[in-house]
């Protein structure tokens, strides 16, 4: 008669673990991503634009276009930051983890290449913005840029995210 000794997958259940504690702290520190994530916007336009950039990292807020005719705030909202459509891969990816925990390296790479592609999407966004509010005016700009344009880049960029993150998870 021979024991069996069950292996478990105590490596996978500590990432399941360390994804759903990454997702609370998204979800309750949600301020400090702003924070970073506006700062993040900041220093590229810094570098791309010919205009004044200043950020108020309490605030989560970019002003930019300083000394040209059009200066413009962008306050990072909590609709607008690219941490709620994170926060639903990084769930999804603990999911899956913990109901095949071998695919655990496969889910992990494939969720790293998703939040980045989030996160860059936001980032094209706000550029986008940026960039029509200097060509056509505070009013009609911040409009196109943010209400239609922006809406676009955000939805098919998530989109293609969230098809990337499951292609790369689930691909053999």
């Amino acid at each position: 008669m021979t024991l069996a000794v069950r292996r478990t997958a105590f490596p996978s259940r500590v990432t399941v673990v360390v994804l759903l504690a990454l997702a609370a702290g998204l979800l309750f520190a949600h301020r400090l991503y702003r924070t970073a994530e506006i700062s993040l916007s900041g220093a590229i336009l810094s570098v791309i634009s010919s205009y004044g950039v200043d950020v108020i990292p309490e605030r989560q807020t970019v002003y930019f276009g300083l000394g040209s005719d059009t200066p413009l705030g962008l306050r990072m909202t909590p609709e607008c930051t690219s941490a709620f459509l994170v926060l639903p891969l990084i769930v999804v990816g603990a999911v899956m983890i913990a109901l095949r925990p071998r695919i655990q390296s496969r889910v992990l790479f494939a969720l790293g290449i998703a939040a980045l592609a989030v996160v860059i999407v936001n980032q094209f966004r706000v550029l986008t913005l940026v960039g029509l509010v200097d060509w056509l005016g505070v009013d009609t700009g911040y409009y196109w840029g943010h209400t239609l344009l922006g809406s676009m880049v955000s939805v098919f960029g998530g989109a293609a995210a969230l098809v990337a993150f499951v292609w790369l998870a689930t691909r053999k």
